[in-house]
């Protein structure tokens, strides 16, 4: 359950949870979990990853007891907490699940708001609380706490699931499928603001998903369910990319493992390339200077918060009248990124630029830097360079993809 630093020593792991001989069977028939017992180490983000009908959902209910276990034991902080009362459990573990479950009559300050009632928080302390986790969650409190459910975007509700489980501020979460019904593109934004937020409240997390993708990407370290839940390799998402324990779990993987491992890289990982920039108010002579100075087409124009406007090229400069603004015209600064981005979601923004490179802006929005296609590459060659290192070492490999 521990990883060795580079030193060779090993550092200590606490276990927050531990599954021991954990079944579940509904009536006669054969049991949906068999026999589990696994480690979820604290403030680590641990994934059930299996095909359907494997029994993860299952196993994810039995830990806050929304299904009562047949036999075995779960324990919290190393309490048996199998034989406490369940609704005194569950406020100590927060709960997202794939339809956010929001009550459609409450507002959104109330929805978050539902644990701390229970537990007789005082109004001044609740009504804080909840200010603090929509902005948390990147909700303005002053704009949504007084809105409903059906007021909000798909995303903007998930944002609002997540908030409310965190309410109490509990140790652990439970997440099943949180992200599963929102569109591609919010669903990878969402993803990437959870593992921002992540780096700051170091929840112990226990995520279910049906993505391998999701699972790497997501995760500290993955489960993969076979039928029952019987575990097929519980591992860090680089072991388990680089040695899948048998073709069960290889399967599950799929092709193109180098691919699948741009996930685990983010783009504070790389060395980001820089553009010239020119502010809004500056004169378009100074741009033409940048232009011509520079081995790049485009100039970044950006705000007086340092936050991108649009690319502006000489065909811009051409066009544009000396009456109009340097942000009227050119094209959009889209494929922003912020630095907790994989470089998976990365590439997938890049593709669709103009200028095949994403913006990387820190968390106020201001610019930081520049990913082109040549970071991507070097980053997939460096990945297959360490799998050919390995492979002489004599360990197997699925198969990989390219770029």
């Amino acid at each position: 359950m521990s990883d060795a630093h580079p030193d060779g020593t090993t550092p200590t792991v606490t276990v927050k949870i531990r599954l021991e001989s954990l079944a579940k069977r509904f009536g006669q028939r054969e049991a949906a979990v068999d026999d589990l017992s696994l480690e979820i180490p604290e403030g680590e983000i641990v994934i059930l990853v299996g095909p359907s009908g494997c029994g993860k959902t299952t196993t994810m209910k039995m830990i806050n007891r929304i299904i009562e276990p047949s036999s075995g034991r779960i324990f919290l902080d190393e309490e048996d907490v199998t034989k406490v009362n369940p609704d005194h459990l569950r406020r100590r573990i927060g709960y997202v699940i794939q339809q956010i479950g929001l009550f459609p009559h409450l507002t959104i300050a109330s929805n978050i708001a539902t644990v701390p009632k229970m537990l007789d928080w005082d109004k001044e302390r609740i009504s804080k609380r909840v200010d603090e986790l929509l902005e948390t969650v990147g909700m303005d409190p002053g704009e949504y706490r007084n809105r409903y459910p059906k007021e909000l975007s798909g995303g903007q509700r998930q944002r609002v699931g997540v908030a409310r489980a965190m309410s109490a501020d509990p140790d652990v979460m439970l997440m099943d499928e949180p992200f599963g019904a929102i569109d591609p593109i919010t669903r990878d934004r969402l993803q990437n603001e959870f593992l921002r937020l992540q780096e700051q409240i170091k929840k112990t997390i226990i995520f279910v998903t049906h993505d391998i993708d999701e699972a790497i990407k997501m995760g500290d370290r993955i489960a993969i369910l076979r039928e029952q839940s019987h575990i097929a390799q519980f591992d860090t998402p680089e072991r388990i990319l680089v040695n899948p324990a048998d073709d069960f779990v290889a399967d599950f993987i799929g092709r193109g493992a180098s691919l699948k491992r741009l996930s685990l890289s983010r783009v504070r990982d790389v060395e980001l390339h820089q553009w010239p920039t020119a502010e809004e108010g500056a004169g378009r002579d100074e741009v033409r200077r940048l232009l011509d100075d520079s081995d790049k087409s485009a100039v970044l124009i950006l705000d007086d918060q340092r936050r991108p406007v649009n690319w502006v090229n000489a065909e811009h400069l051409e066009r544009s009248g000396d009456g109009r603004s340097l942000s009227e015209g050119g094209l959009p600064a889209e494929a922003v990124v912020q630095p907790n981005a994989t470089l998976s979601d990365t590439l997938n923004e890049m593709l669709t630029a103009r200028y095949s490179t994403a913006i990387v802006v820190d968390s106020s929005g201001a610019y930081q830097g520049i990913v082109d296609i040549d970071t991507i590459n070097d980053s997939v060659r460096n990945m297959r360079s360490d799998e050919r290192d390995r492979l002489r070492s004599g360990a197997s490999a699925p198969d990989e993809g390219t770029v």
